[in-house]
């Protein structure tokens, strides 16, 4: 009579796994998966990464954003006196703002402007307040203005009194204005929030009531505009 064969439950499998190994198999396992599934998640980050990559470099090659232009291309001042640490001054400054993008358009919703001798500010002004602020079209140029009047307190050294009275006597005053921007960009119909770009011109002044403005009359000044 022939034996028996034992009843097979399923598939072999090999030698059973020793009840000591087991635990080091299970945790070989689960650290593979966690692997897998860190490896997977790093692809796809680089995926994202790269196509977010390639919308921007599209963007920029479409519309081509590039940051506006500004000069100061009029100064006129009338009164610039310095004695018992006050200043007494009177000038306006004319602006032009140069859009030179052909499918941005800019907001112009605030620009202050501050004047500085010798490294001390002595006045500010408002360029533009939110209660006229306006839209600029594509590749356009627009007039602003600002005008600087008081006799604040003004502290100077000896060698900064000397530098104002060689000033005087050229009858031209290095002045230096930095301009504070609150814009927003327009493509389309699509707006984006404010950005605060600054903007600063080194401006040789002459005085109008000297005689040496017919010799050094003003000359107009590109500043530089920082994002």
């Amino acid at each position: 009579m022939a034996d028996k064969q034992p009843q097979l439950n399923g598939a072999y499998y090999g030698p059973a796994i020793p009840p000591a190994e087991q635990h080091r198999y299970r945790h070989h396992r689960g650290r593979s998966c966690c692997c897998c599934l860190f490896g997977f998640f790093w692809k796809l980050l680089i995926a994202l990464i790269v196509l977010a990559g390639l919308a921007i470099l599209i963007f920029w090659l479409v519309v081509q954003p590039r940051s506006f232009k500004f000069y100061v291309t009029e100064a006129k001042l009338t009164q610039f006196d310095y004695s018992n640490n006050t200043l007494r001054y009177n000038m306006v400054l004319n602006f032009t703002a140069r859009n030179p993008n052909k499918k941005l358009s800019i907001y112009y919703d605030k620009v202050e402007a501050l004047a500085f001798y010798e490294g001390s500010r002595f006045a500010n002004s408002d360029v533009i307040t939110h209660m006229n602020s306006f839209r600029q079209y594509k590749k356009s140029t627009n007039p602003m203005s600002a005008v600087f009047s008081g006799q604040p307190l003004l502290l100077l050294d000896n060698d900064q009194v000397s530098d104002f009275n060689q000033d005087k006597s050229a009858g031209v005053y290095d002045i230096y204005v930095k301009l504070y921007f609150r814009i927003r960009f327009r493509l389309g119909d699509v707006i984006t929030g404010t950005k605060k770009p600054k903007a600063k011109c080194e401006l040789k002044v002459p005085l109008s009531s000297n005689s040496a403005t017919i010799l050094t009359p003003f000359e107009p000044v590109k500043c530089d505009v920082d994002f």
